[in-house]
C-alpha cells in the first residue's frame, strides 16, 4: 500500500474528535463516526446535546450498537503502527530491554492470560505487548462504561436536585403565604375575641354595677329607718315617765327588728377569661423555677407604706399588727437585670399570700426591709368578710376572683412591666404601666395562714 493511500486509509479510521484511533466506534444518524466516549462527552457538554459534531444535524436516538468492522480496522492499524515504532526502537540499543521490562510490568498488574489468538511467550515481545494492550483496552472501556453509568446516574442526581432546589424555593414562598394568612387569621380571632371580651367585660360590670345601685339604694333606705327607729327611741326616752313604759315594749320590737334586717354588701367580681395562646406565650420564657425550697429563708419586715397599701389602715391599729406586717417569705434563687422570665407560684395551701418582685437590696443582712416603691406585689388577703387581690404597683384593689391555684409571674426587664396571670384560666389578673428598672429584680413569695 502506497503512503498516500496508507495514509487516507488512516485518517478513516481516526476519531475526528480525540483524533487517535477509534476506540469503540459508533456511527450516529448523519452517518459520521466517533469514539463512544468521545459522543458522549461531547454531548453531555454540549449546550445543543445530540447534535453531530462534524456537520451539526440532530440525532434522534442515543443508544448506539458498536462498529464491530471499524473497530477490528482500528485495531490492526494501531498494530501496524505498533510494528513500526517496534522497527524503529530495535535500531536503537537498550530500547528492546526497556519494551521488554515494562511489558513484565504490564502483565503483573493486569495479571495477564494469554488468549487463545495470542502468541505464546516464545513469540516475538512485540507481538505480546500488542496482545496485552488490546486486552487493556477492552478492560478499560469496560471501566469506562461502568463510569458513564455512574456519570448518567449523577447526572439524574444532579438534575433532581436541581428540580428539588427550584421546588423547595417556591414551596418557601408559598409557606410564607400560608403562615401571613394564618397569622392574619389569627390577628382576626384575636380581634373579634378582645371584642367580645370587652362587651362580656361591659356587660357584667353594668350588672355589677346595677346590682351596686340597688344595694346603695336598699342600704340608703335601711339607713333611714334606722334613723328613724334611732329617732323614735331618742323621742320615747323625752316621754313621761307612764308613756315610756307603755311604749317601750313596741319600740324596741321595732328597734330589734330592724337590727335583725342588716343587709350584707355586693362583693363586685368580674369574671377572668381565657386569652387564646397565653400560656403558650408565656411558657416560652419559663425559667426554672423562680422560686426554690433549698432557698433560705429570710426574714421580711415590709415598710409602714406597703403595710397600709396591702393590710389596710384598718391593720395599723390590730393588736396582730407585728404578724401580720412581719413574716417570712421565701425569695428567688436569682436575681434578673434583663429578658423576660415567667415563672409559676402554688398559693392553693392557703388564701393568704403575697407574691412578685422586688428590687435587690441585700445579700447578707438577716432581716429586710421591703419599701413601697421597691416593691411589684400581687396579694390576696382578707377584708370584710371575705378575700381581695391587692397590687402595690400601682396601690389598687382588683375586683375579680382571686386565683385558687396557680398564679403566673411574668418579668419584662426590658419593657419594665411584671404581669400576674391566673394560669388555671389563662387570664390576664394585672400588669403594671412600663417602667424603668434601676436595679436587679428579685422574687418573692409570702404564704400566711390558711
Amino acid at each position: 500500500m502506497d503512503p498516500a493511500t496508507l495514509q487516507v486509509f488512516q485518517q478513516e479510521l481516526t476519531c475526528p474528535i480525540c483524533m487517535n484511533f477509534f476506540l469503540d466506534p459508533v456511527r450516529i444518524d448523519c452517518g459520521h463516526n466517533f469514539c463512544r466516549s468521545c459522543l458522549s462527552l461531547s454531548w453531555e457538554e454540549a449546550e445543543t446535546p445530540m447534535c453531530c459534531p462534524m456537520c451539526k444535524e440532530m440525532s434522534e436516538k442515543t443508544n448506539f450498537k458498536t462498529n464491530v468492522v471499524l473497530k477490528k480496522l482500528a485495531s490492526a492499524a494501531r498494530k501496524y503502527q505498533l510494528n513500526q515504532v517496534t522497527r524503529l526502537q530495535e535500531q536503537v540499543p537498550g530500547e528492546q530491554t526497556e519494551a521488554a521490562g515494562l511489558l513484565t510490568e504490564v502483565d503483573k498488574s493486569l495479571h495477564y492470560q494469554p488468549l487463545s489468538g495470542c502468541p505464546q511467550p516464545e513469540i516475538h515481545d512485540h507481538t505480546m505487548m500488542e496482545c496485552a494492550a488490546e486486552e487493556s483496552r477492552e478492560k478499560l472501556l469496560k471501566e469506562m462504561d461502568t463510569l458513564w453509568e455512574l456519570i448518567q446516574e449523577l447526572k439524574n442526581n444532579v438534575t433532581e436536585e436541581i428540580k428539588k432546589t427550584h421546588s423547595f424555593k417556591e414551596y418557601v414562598s408559598l409557606r410564607e403565604l400560608m403562615i401571613k394568612a394564618q397569622y392574619q387569621k389569627l390577628r382576626i380571632f384575636l380581634h373579634e375575641e378582645e371584642q367580645l371580651q370587652l362587651q362580656a367585660l361591659h356587660r357584667e360590670a353594668q350588672e355589677i354595677s346595677q346590682q351596686l345601685q340597688g344595694s346603695e339604694m336598699r342600704m340608703t333606705q335601711q339607713k333611714h329607718q334606722v334613723k328613724n327607729t334611732y329617732r323614735e327611741l331618742a323621742e320615747v326616752c323625752h316621754k313621761p315617765d307612764m308613756e315610756l313604759l307603755q311604749d317601750m315594749r313596741s319600740v324596741l320590737e321595732r328597734a330589734e327588728l330592724v337590727q335583725t334586717l342588716r343587709l350584707q354588701g355586693v362583693n363586685p367580681e368580674l369574671t377572668l377569661r381565657n386569652i387564646t395562646g397565653l400560656r403558650e406565650m408565656l411558657n416560652n420564657f419559663r425559667v426554672d423555677n423562680g422560686l426554690r425550697r433549698e432557698v433560705a429563708r429570710r426574714y421580711v419586715s415590709f415598710s409602714e407604706d406597703l403595710r397600709s397599701t396591702i393590710f389596710g389602715e384598718e391593720h395599723r391599729s390590730a393588736p396582730n399588727h407585728s404578724q401580720r406586717a412581719e413574716s417570712f417569705a421565701v425569695w428567688g434563687a436569682q436575681t434578673f437585670t434583663s429578658g423576660q422570665h415567667y415563672w409559676e407560684v402554688d398559693v392553693s395551701s392557703s388564701s393568704n399570700w403575697i407574691l412578685g418582685v422586688c428590687y435587690d437590696s441585700s445579700t447578707s443582712d438577716t432581716s429586710n426591709i421591703i419599701h413601697f416603691e421597691e416593691a411589684f406585689l400581687l396579694a390576696s388577703l382578707k377584708s370584710n368578710n371575705h378575700y381581695v387581690l391587692y397590687t402595690s404597683v400601682p396601690p389598687l384593689t382588683h375586683y375579680v376572683k382571686r386565683p385558687l391555684s396557680m398564679v403566673g409571674v411574668f418579668l419584662d426587664c426590658d419593657h419594665g412591666t411584671v404581669g400576674f396571670y391566673d394560669v388555671d384560666k389563662g387570664a390576664l389578673i394585672h400588669c403594671n404601666v412600663p417602667t424603668q428598672f434601676t436595679s436587679p429584680l428579685n422574687p418573692l413569695f409570702w404564704l400566711g395562714p390558711p
